[in-house]
This record gives structure tokens, sequence and C-alpha cells, in this order.
């Protein structure tokens, strides 16, 4: 019976491991991934520079094909890149602020509150639901309203 138990921890140790191999692989492979994408990006936006520098004339319709295309395919390649560090937090977009975290007791994001809600019983002692609660809050913002008059 003690076999068969570290038998089974032995085993959970090889899937523990495997499976961080597997996700070091992983980000290994989006990592060389998203380099690639980022020099063909760039790639593409050299070509477009290289279109304008080397033609004599800026605005011929071939031309402006060739910069178009280029940027937009710098563009597709580029994406990726940009979504994944947008998506690991790394990519600061500026003028756009932070969000605040939410509360550890539950309730909306964002909101914030110097100290949890005590819980709103009735006469018996029990848990008022959650519809009583929001009209006994309404009752009582309006009842603020008219002391204020």
């Amino acid at each position: 019976m003690r076999l068969r138990g570290s038998w089974r921890a032995a085993q959970a140790r090889r899937k523990g491991k495997a499976l961080r191999d597997y996700f070091n692989l992983m980000r290994k492979e989006i990592g060389l991934l998203n380099i690639i994408c980022i020099i063909v990006a760039l790639a593409f936006v050299g070509m477009a520079v290289v279109s304008v520098i080397s033609s004599g004339d800026f605005l011929t319709t071939d031309n402006l094909f060739i910069i178009t295309v280029s940027l937009l395919m710098a563009l597709v390649f580029a994406i990726n890149p940009l979504l994944y560090l947008k998506s690991e937090g790394r990519l600061p977009i500026p003028g756009r602020k932070k969000s605040i975290a939410a509360p550890a007791g539950g309730g909306e994001w964002g909101q914030i509150r110097s100290q949890p809600a005590p819980p709103l019983l009735d006469a018996k002692g029990r848990a008022v639901p959650p519809d009583v609660r929001a009209m006994v809050n309404q009752f009582g913002s309006q009842k603020e309203a008219q002391k204020a008059q």
C-alpha cells in the first residue's frame, strides 16, 4: 500500500515537471515568433522607406501603391507582438489610466470601500436578499435627499 502511494507521488512529480517544461517551451516559441514578426515588420517599413528615397517622383500611382502595401504588411506583422505585450501588461498605452483592482470582498469593479459594509439582517437575524437590500438603499438615499432640502 505504501508503494502505491509513492508511485502516485512520483507520477504527479513527473507530470508537474513535464507541464513546466511544456510551458517553458511555449514561452520560448512565442518569443521566437514575436521576434520574427518584428523583423519582418521592420523589413516592410524599410522597403517603404527605400521606395520613397529611391523614387524620383513621390506621387506616382505605383509608388503610392508600393508604400501603402508595404506599410499595411508591416502593420499586419507588428500587430501580434503588440497585442502579446499588451496582454502581458508590458506595453504602456499613452493617455490611458490604469484600472483600479476589484475590492477583495467582492462588489463592482473600481468600487472603493474603506471598510466592508455590515450585512443587512432582518428581524430574525437572517441575511436580507439583494433585491430588498437595493430597495432599502434606495429609500435611504431618498430620505437623505429630503433632509438636505
